[in-house]
């Protein structure tokens, strides 16, 4: 498989577009930009049907919405962005498609590990990760190891993961420390959950984001997006750029994040605060 056309462009590139900057300028002058950012990346085959190509194809063209979301996400100064990049549902699909997924995935990280480098991004990966070929978990282990003391985006790759299996892991985590004697189960509160996901350290996203036209989070973050705000496009993910993901955090900045309370004791409170 030629995975040529995954690097036709360049990551951060070196000149930045002057409206873009002013676009950045603006979406953080108008309000608070969200310091986590999830994507449920959706749509490659259908947009590879349409367009009469092949679903690797699809796959491939997507590596260009993962270059300009990250970039344009680094750019704005998001604390976290986490991508949705391959579920436990989709080790279901025909065997070429995920060998094809797999070297393609080696060979992005290959070629963009120094740029991520650079650029002061982190690599975190979460998921069932011993499920991956032994080559994927090197390369991976090789990123994470490079890029751990960056203090820019942490770019979370969500691989081999699911809701459920996250939520699992945790419950079996706590439960060990108890049989261990280490804690009770009255000691069981949120916090000890969060701590147990393989989320731990990171804040729960404030956007999520769903491209493709489908309305649901398909086992995506269940625990960590309880509060999140939903963004559905009908844009199929290789064709989601920068500007798409402009349009999505200006609809964040339009909503009241009430978390239980009404609109008047968030008045109330923001009163107090200034």
């Amino acid at each position: 498989m030629d995975f040529s056309a995954a690097f036709t462009s360049r990551w951060f590139k070196s000149a930045s577009d002057p409206q873009d900057e002013h676009i950045r300028h603006t979406l953080k002058a108008t309000g608070d930009l969200p310091g986590h950012i999830a994507i449920i990346m959706d749509g490659n085959g259908r947009w590879a049907r349409q367009k009469g190509k092949t679903r690797i194809e699809g796959h491939i063209a997507g590596v260009d919405a993962v270059r300009d979301v990250v970039e344009a996400c680094a750019q704005l100064d998001i604390r976290y962005l986490t991508l949705f990049t391959f579920s436990t549902e989709n080790w279901k699909r025909p065997e070429k498609e995920i060998s094809s997924l797999m070297q393609l995935l080696i060979k992005v990280l290959q070629k963009e590990t120094r740029t991520l480098y650079r650029n002061n991004v982190r690599l975190h990966v979460i998921g069932n990760i011993s499920q991956l070929p032994k080559k994927v978990r090197e390369t991976l282990n090789e990123t994470v190891e490079l890029t751990k003391n960056n203090t820019g985006l942490t770019l979370c790759i969500a691989l081999s993961y699911s809701g459920k299996w996250d939520i699992l892991q945790a419950c079996k985590a706590i439960s060990r420390e108890i049989a261990a004697g280490e804690i009770s189960p009255d000691e069981i509160d949120e916090r000890l959950v969060d701590a147990s996901l393989s989320t731990r350290g990171m804040p729960e996203p404030e956007l999520l984001i769903r491209t493709s036209g489908e309305f649901r989070i398909s086992n995506f973050l269940l625990w960590q997006s309880a509060y999140s705000e939903i963004y559905f496009t009908n844009i199929y993910w290789p064709d989601f750029r920068r500007s798409q993901l402009y349009d999505a955090i200006r609809d964040f900045q339009k909503r009241e994040r009430r978390f239980g309370l009404t609109s008047e004791q968030l008045k109330d409170k923001k009163a107090l605060q200034d």
